[in-house]
């Protein structure tokens, strides 16, 4: 059986390579050119440009134009089915690259440059994973395992990004490994395409013949695990992926189990900052509440109070009016009699003893000049009182006289000690 498959893959490829041969190569110089215009588009940001230039070497013919069957060849997939192993990489690569830059511009710039059912579509083709889809029925004749390493890094890393969903990039990835790890001999799937003749043998090695197939498949396996697995929650799965991998080394084990056990760390730490940042927004919230209801009631209450003072505003002037219209009318004698009286003048306190003997200076000095003017002015009263003054002083010479005047002279002293001494308490009252 095993002979005879080999016969056919034989006669299959050489009544396919002789006559594409020169179309081969022209198709392959076609699609370089394509993808080399598409990439200088793409980096001067003509966006619609790069997508109409790359899409006629990714995107099928129209079946009306494919005649008959396969024969042999890729004619009913997309022109890069059929390109070169490091062509179809940089084609596909690039294809994901855009689709990433289309959908990071947003709605208002994408739909700007292709139009809102044009940006929806390609977006959406990101965000449901119909991407992988897309790639491996158009460039990879829809086999699974036949997809490149590096492309199958790029769709999940797209999907990883952009994908709200990751089920079914997990999906997805499951497939390619278990696929390409057990390649599945579908004659009739080989016989329609040498290409794909020319391509399988590379697949039943689990990838790692080489050290950059080893690298590939190393990469696929930390997205695989310490990514698109834990963005599922399938934290042990991943550590029981990790533990029973053929490719990984005790070594490598390790450190992937380490990586792995960060970032179940990393996301316990961020639930309970989040739980916190939570907690502290709605004890902010409560506050915020009880603050605006404390104001709230605040402003209630200073708006009652300022209705009650206006009502009494209101009432006052009608009851002042009733209150003093009354008690001006039967006490207005004894308020004119009140007003009548003259006010107590303000008593000022005692001069001090300064300010008594410059008093007494100055009227000494006063009765001196007075005394010399009237002499002056008057001589028949000056010698009227020397004639007073010298009666008196006859008078005073008898002794009964003298004595009679001396008490009454200590009467009116002590009199009007009496009442100075009065004046000057009532005074300090």
């Amino acid at each position: 059986m095993a002979i005879a498959y080999d016969n056919v893959l034989s006669d299959s490829r050489m009544l396919s390579s002789v006559p594409s041969l020169s179309s081969s190569r022209y198709q392959s110089s076609q699609i370089a050119k394509a993808y080399r215009q598409a990439a200088q588009l793409f980096l001067t940001r003509r966006l619609p440009e790069a997508l109409s230039t790359i899409e006629p070497i990714i995107t099928p013919p129209d079946p009306d134009h494919v005649n008959g069957s396969h024969n042999g060849d890729l004619s009913a997939f997309a022109p890069v089915a059929s390109a070169s192993r490091g062509t179809r990489v940089k084609v596909w690569s690039f294809y994901l690259t855009f689709l990433n830059s289309v959908v990071e511009l947003g709605a208002e710039e994408g739909k700007h440059a292709f139009g809102s059912t044009r940006w929806k579509a390609l977006v959406s083709k990101c965000r449901d994973g119909s991407i992988w889809e897309d790639v491996v029925r158009d460039g990879y004749a829809g086999i699974e395992g036949d997809l490149d390493a590096e492309v199958v890094i790029n769709l999940a890393t797209l999907l990883l990004t952009h994908s709200p969903s990751q089920r079914l990039n997990q999906q997805r990835l499951e497939t390619y490994l278990s696929a390409s790890a057990n390649p599945a001999f579908d004659v009739s799937s080989h016989m329609q395409s040498s290409a794909y003749l020319q391509r399988r043998p590379s697949q039943h090695n689990n990838g790692t013949s080489t050290p950059r197939d080893l690298n590939t498949r190393l990469k696929l396996l930390e997205l695989y695990t310490l990514h698109i697995l834990p963005r599922n929650d399938e934290w042990d799965y991943a550590r029981e992926f990790i533990s029973m991998s053929e490719v990984l080394d005790d070594e490598r084990k390790e450190a992937f189990l380490l990586g792995l056990h960060s970032l179940k760390e990393e996301k316990e730490e961020s639930e309970t900052r989040e739980a916190k940042l939570r907690q502290q927004q709605q004890e902010q919230l409560e506050q915020r509440r009880k603050e605006s209801e404390a104001r709230r009631l605040e402003q209630s209450r200073a708006e009652d109070e300022r209705r009650k003072r206006e009502e009494e505003n209101r009432r006052q002037p009608r009851g002042s009016d009733e209150v003093f219209r009354k008690p001006l009318h039967r006490q207005g004698p004894s308020t004119s009699s009140h007003a009548s009286r003259p006010a107590k003048k303000a008593v000022s306190p005692p001069p001090g003893l300064y300010n008594r003997a410059s008093s007494m200076w100055a009227a000494m000095q006063a009765l001196i000049t007075n005394t010399a003017h009237s002499m002056t002015a008057n001589p028949m009263a000056v010698f009227r009182t020397l004639l007073f003054l010298l009666a008196f002083a006859l008078a005073f010479g008898r002794q009964d006289l003298r004595e009679r005047i001396m008490r009454v002279l200590r009467n009116a002293w002590e009199k009007v000690r009496r009442t100075v001494g009065m004046g000057v308490k009532v005074s300090y009252i």
